[in-house]
């Protein structure tokens, strides 16, 4: 009987995530805004409770981003720093039109590198967020399509769109590459009938992202 002959894995062609999460992580910080009506945040609560979020440390010490819709309606927000310590955040602008929203947090953060070109449509990518509330953790995909426009969800729309699994409280996470360079911010997950993952989703290029951001806070 013939056998079936297959080639050795290549490990370039493999995705192994860990250069990525050892140099993006300590930049990654779950969110928890507290919304109108309800004491506690994050699943597990009662129907209606605002869900966690993901926020990323850029920039400069103190300074986070994060989706708009994660922290446009709280009353007040709390984020939980990588050592699990949980502390306030003052929300500094909102920008409604991308889905940006800039915090600043009262203690020394490590920001994120940037990655300074847009990632190739093939190109491996890893998602750094807070799914389902659980904590942060990663998962990869590939760039399914870059510059995604008029897809609906937002105003104005520069996406990168990944099959990398996004889930709720995924908002605000990191997409990056795979030496842990931001290139953008999770803001959406294309969907018809659950808010779960189906390999469709979407984060702010790092350029929108960056031209959010009000000039007295650069």
């Amino acid at each position: 009987m013939a056998a079936l002959l297959f080639p050795a894995a290549d490990a370039r062609a493999q995705t192994d995530a860990r250069q990525a999460w050892s140099a993006a992580s300590g930049s990654i910080f779950e969110v928890e805004p507290t919304w109108p009506g309800y004491q506690k945040p994050g699943f597990g609560a009662p129907a209606g409770t605002a869900p966690e979020g993901t926020g990323i440390a850029i920039l400069r010490p103190g300074l986070l981003v994060t989706a708009a819709h994660v922290v446009s309606k709280a009353t007040e927000v709390h984020v939980r720093t990588p050592d699990g310590t949980r502390l306030v955040a003052t929300v500094l602008a909102i920008d409604q039109k991308t889905d940006v929203a800039f915090l600043t947090v009262g203690i020394e953060t490590t920001p994120i590198a940037l990655a300074q070109e847009r990632p190739e449509t093939g190109a491996p990518v890893c998602a750094l967020s807070n799914a389902f509330g659980l904590g942060i953790g990663i998962t990869c995909g590939v760039v399914s399509a870059s510059r995604r426009t008029g897809v609906g969800f937002n105003h104005t729309e520069d996406f990168i769109q990944t099959d990398a699994s996004v889930n709720p409280g995924s908002s605000g996470g990191a997409l990056i590459d795979l030496e842990g360079r931001l290139v953008g911010l999770l803001s959406a997950i294309f969907t018809k009938d659950s808010d779960s993952d189906i390999g469709v989703n979407f984060a702010v290029s790092t350029e929108l992202m960056l031209e959010s951001l009000p000039q007295n806070f650069r």
